[in-house]
């Protein structure tokens, strides 16, 4: 029943525009294992949250799915052929840490984590860790480029002077 006022919630912040409230709506909810906050846009929660690690400051995008599971058992077990034992149907855990965006449409595959500092392009599939400070993009993603080069030139493109750039000296803790 809880999973399902969450929805509810989910849907009627949607309708007003109000995706930084969903991720508080999440937190306090305590579905995932874990939630540190962000910004979460998707009006759906997926059917296994407690098996989802989100760390702090993560942005999830328009249309984001975690699929924690498989539905290979069905494929066999439900075969009028098949005379083998029943297949348990299998489920795995995600990570995602500290600081990361997930493009809109992108999916999340289960036994997957997504380093500190990354970044998953918009549409992309990830079957694979993600690297921290890794850019991934693509149908299985694959790393296309890193994010202390990005921040360089959005700094740049930002008018910033960026001829003495050293990205370990912008943060507090790196």
């Amino acid at each position: 029943m809880k999973k399902q006022w969450v929805l509810i919630k989910l849907f009627v912040l949607s309708a007003l525009g109000k995706n930084k409230k969903k991720a508080d709506i999440i937190k306090k909810a305590n579905l995932f294992k874990k939630f540190g906050g962000g910004y979460y846009h998707p009006c759906w929660i997926p059917a296994h949250p407690e098996l989802i690690s989100i760390g702090n400051n993560v942005t999830i995008s328009a249309d984001v799915r975690f699929y924690e599971h498989d539905l290979i058992n069905r494929k066999f077990n439900n075969d009028e052929d098949y005379t083998g034992p029943r297949i348990k149907y299998y489920t795995g855990e995600i990570t995602i840490e500290d600081n990361v965006l997930l493009g809109a449409r992108s999916i999340i595959m289960y036994n997957v984590t997504v380093g500190r500092n990354a970044i998953v392009a918009a549409g992309s599939v990830v079957t694979k860790d993600v690297p921290p400070y890794s850019i991934v993009g693509g149908n299985p993603a694959k790393v296309i480029g890193d994010t202390r080069d990005l921040l360089k030139k959005r700094l740049e493109y930002s008018g910033k002077d960026v001829s003495d750039f050293c990205y370990e000296n912008l943060f507090k803790n790196e």
